[in-house]
C-alpha cells in the first residue's frame, strides 16, 4: 500500500482531493459557525470543533459504505438492443447517479450564490437552538448534507487509481482527515480568504461539474456501454488534474495583477 500512496498518481489525487475537500468545507464551516453562535460564548468553540470532528466521522463511515457498493462491479442486468449495449452493475449506477447529482448540485449552488448568496445562511439562522444538544443535532444534519458532495468528489478523484478498492478507500480517508484537520486549525483564515476571493469557491464548484461529467462517462465505460457498436472510453484523470491546475494558475495570476494594481 505504501508504494501506491507514494506514487505520483496517488500524490496528485491526494493534493487535488484535499484542496477540493477544503473548498467544499467552507460552507460547512460557515453553517456550523452560525449554529454554534446561538450558544453561550464559552460553548461556541467546543461546538464548532465537535461539529467538524463529527463531519469527519460521518464522511469516513459513508466512504466505507459507498466503497463497498462500488466494489460490486459484476453486471446484474444487461440491456441489449440493435444500437445499445449496457451491462448494469451497482458500481456503474452509483457512479452515474453520483455524477448527475454533482452536476445538478454544483450548477444549483453556483446559481444560488450569484442570485441569493445569503439564502442558506438565513435558513440556518432561523433555526431555534436553545441548548448544546440541539446545536450538535443541527450540526449533524448540516454535516450530512455537505458529506454527500464530499464523498462523491472523493470517489470521482480516486476511482480506478488502483485495482484494490481498499487502497483507493485509504487514500480518500487520508484526504478527508487532512482536510478536516486543516479546517479545525485554520477555519477563520480560510474563511476570510474565501470571502475576499469568492472566485476560488466558484472554481471549486466548477471543478465539481467536471468531476460529475467524468463520473458519468466512467460509469458508461465500466458498464461496457456501446452506442451503435462504439464503446465509451474512460477520461484519463490527468486531463482533470491539468484543468484544475491551469485554472488555479490563471486565478493566481489574476490575484497578483489585482494586488499589484491596488
Amino acid at each position: 500500500m505504501l508504494d501506491f500512496l507514494l506514487s505520483s498518481d496517488a500524490i496528485m489525487a491526494l493534493l487535488t482531493l484535499t484542496f477540493l475537500e477544503i473548498i467544499l468545507g467552507i460552507d460547512n464551516i460557515v453553517f456550523i459557525s452560525i449554529a454554534a453562535n446561538k450558544l453561550p460564548e464559552n460553548q461556541r468553540s467546543k461546538a464548532t470543533n465537535i461539529g467538524l470532528l463529527l463531519a469527519m466521522v460521518q464522511r469516513i463511515v459513508l466512504l466505507f459504505f459507498v466503497s463497498f457498493l462500488i466494489s460490486l462491479n459484476e453486471p446484474f442486468y444487461t440491456i441489449e438492443t440493435e444500437w445499445l449495449h449496457i451491462g448494469l452493475s451497482w458500481q456503474a449506477l452509483i457512479l452515474f447517479g453520483g455524477g448527475l447529482f454533482l452536476i445538478y448540485k454544483s450548477t444549483s449552488e453556483i446559481r444560488e450564490k450569484v442570485e441569493t448568496p445569503s439564502h442558506d445562511e438565513d435558513t440556518v439562522k432561523q433555526k431555534n437552538i436553545k441548548s448544546f444538544q440541539q446545536a450538535i443535532t443541527q450540526i449533524l444534519i448540516i454535516d450530512f448534507i455537505f458529506s454527500i458532495d464530499s464523498i462523491l468528489t472523493a470517489v470521482g478523484m480516486t476511482n480506478g487509481l488502483h485495482e484494490n478498492h481498499n487502497y483507493n478507500l485509504m487514500l480518500m480517508i487520508i484526504a478527508v482527515v487532512i482536510s478536516i484537520a486543516v479546517m479545525i486549525g485554520f477555519a477563520n483564515p480560510i474563511r476570510k480568504f474565501i470571502d475576499t476571493h469568492p472566485s476560488i469557491q466558484m472554481l471549486g464548484l466548477a471543478f465539481l461539474i467536471l468531476i460529475g461529467f467524468m463520473l458519468v462517462t466512467e460509469a458508461a465505460h465500466l458498464s461496457h456501454t456501446e452506442f451503435f457498436g462504439r464503446s465509451v472510453g474512460a477520461i484519463p484523470k490527468g486531463y482533470l488534474y491539468f484543468a484544475i491546475a491551469f485554472s488555479l494558475f490563471v486565478e493566481f495570476l489574476n490575484y497578483r495583477i489585482s494586488k499589484k494594481n491596488k
